[in-house]
């Protein structure tokens, strides 16, 4: 018995095999609005998804991950006040090298947000932008690599990204090519 707890044990001691994020799925009243959303405000890329999905939805790609989206059979599945803005809320965000770029851009779209400041230069200010997406997903933008992360406990634990985890991708010219990946 002490032998098959032990066992037990490693498995849970062990580090999963995660490489990164891969996706976000997020439920949409009209899949065509929210994918000109995330491809003219944000710069997501549409790209191919199975032929075998019986759904309406679409495939995204940028900047290392992915967004799905998928029309919302059900409503009342959406949040139901698109306009509440509450940084302390559900939300997925995006860091970002040009805050006052977006923030422009965000302007010119006519997206509804709040900003702010966290913390102080002594402290690694970081700015935020928040918004939701026209289904009322909260998006944050950030410049969060002005803070270093420092782990309350197990440091060897964190596995940063290695360039395996970029799939690859196919060259308009020609099926055969692929895009090099990052450090190879």
């Amino acid at each position: 018995m002490e032998e098959k707890k032990k066992k037990g044990d490693d498995e849970l001691n062990s580090k999963p095999p995660l490489m990164a994020l891969n996706h976000v799925s997020r439920l949409c009243k009209d899949v065509k609005k929210s994918l000109e959303f995330y491809t003219k405000v944000l710069g997501f890329v549409e790209i191919e998804r199975p032929a075998s999905f019986d759904f309406d939805g679409a495939w995204l790609f940028n900047y290392g991950v992915g967004i799905h989206l998928v029309q919302a059979k059900d409503q009342d599945k959406l949040p139901s006040d698109t306009d509440h803005l509450d940084p302390m809320d559900n939300h997925i965000s995006f860091q970002c090298e040009d805050m006052e770029a977006l923030e422009k851009r965000l302007k010119e779209v006519k997206v509804k947000y709040i900003k702010r400041t966290v913390g102080d230069e002594k402290d690694a200010a970081i700015d935020q932008l928040f918004f939701n997406d026209p289904d009322g997903f909260m998006v944050e933008i950030c410049n969060c690599e002005n803070l270093e992360l420092v782990p309350r406990h197990s440091a060897d634990a964190i596995r940063l990204p290695e360039d395996r985890h970029a799939p690859p991708v196919a060259l308009p010219d020609s099926s055969n090519r692929r895009m090099p990946q990052p450090n190879s």
